[in-house]
């Protein structure tokens, strides 16, 4: 597995001891050159654009990498997804990419230019995953014994929306997803999808805002179903988000779930998208129909 930082800067010690997991699992893991680095001018980088895509680059087409792990989210992804040879990826053996948060960049390049599938899971040197015990043994059931991580839940799921829905998961971090619109290789919209949405630190209003530009953008036109993961700091409480998302989205006419658990939040579950799921509002669940990397 090589892990690599397209996008902020990295934590060693966060980084470290993240590493330490995966090497626990029987992983054999390749930090690549420019992780730990940092832009020259630009300190919210974890280097500079061409070389964070030269190492994804390398990572993906080495054939000796089974997946791709980012170390962190941040800011960044969308200054290096136009910089990588999509045509060179595209003739690499098709490998898992593992990340959440700005990683949703890369995570919709993979779905629209190479159709693939990939994990919104945790990140090696995020703060959840060497915290977390279940967000790690999530991550590992999903990419050792996966037929064992088909059914998504959460204690904290509930429908807002009742029924159940069929399509391919698609979705991550909302404000990357509304950013994405109107860019050269960003999908038309998520028509026949079950949407998979989360964010952090955002205001209410902010919120309202993304969901608006998804929804007068044509997005969310023909979506088959939306489940929501955490809102992690976002602002002023989550009864307040609850409402919002039931007064924006509700009005789709599609079962809409709540707190599926994955994201930002203290605890997080490995999604895999771009794979055919069944949404259940009443019951609380996300079930793949097959096996993540099957």
């Amino acid at each position: 597995m090589a892990v690599v930082a397209p996008s902020g800067t990295v934590r060693p010690d966060r980084l470290e001891h993240g590493v330490g997991i995966l090497e626990s699992w029987g992983l054999r893991v390749e930090v690549m050159p420019h992780v730990l680095s940092e832009h020259p001018d630009l300190p919210y980088l974890a280097a500079q654009d061409q070389h964070r895509a030269a190492d994804l680059q390398q990572a993906w087409q080495d054939p000796d990498v089974a997946a791709v792990i980012c170390a962190r989210g941040g800011y960044g992804a969308q200054r290096v997804v136009d910089l990588l040879d999509w045509t060179a990826m595209a003739a690499a053996t098709p490998k898992p990419l593992v990340g959440y948060s700005d990683v949703t960049t890369l995570h919709e390049a993979l779905a629209v230019r190479l159709g693939l599938s990939s994990l919104h899971g945790p990140m090696a040197a995020a703060a959840v995953f060497g915290s977390d015990p279940a967000t790690a043994e999530h991550l590992r059931l999903t990419l050792f014994e996966p037929e064992r991580a088909q059914r998504l839940s959460s204690a904290t799921a509930e429908g807002l929306v009742p029924g159940r829905a069929h399509g391919i998961t698609a979705g991550g971090c909302l404000s990357l997803l509304a950013a994405d619109r109107g860019t050269p290789f960003a999908r038309p919209g998520f028509a026949g999808a079950i949407l998979l949405i989360e964010d952090v630190d955002e205001d209410l209003y902010a919120l309202d805002r993304l969901l608006t530009q998804l929804l007068r953008s044509g997005a969310l036109d023909g979506v088959a179903g939306i489940a929501l993961g955490s809102w992690q700091d976002c602002r002023p409480s989550p009864d307040r988000i609850r409402s919002l998302m039931l007064e924006r989205l509700g009005p789709l006419g599609v079962p809409l779930l709540w707190e599926l658990g994955f994201g930002h939040g203290p605890s997080s579950l490995t999604v895999p998208l771009g794979i055919p799921a069944v949404l259940d509002a009443d019951a609380g669940t996300v079930t793949l129909d097959l096996p993540a990397l099957v």
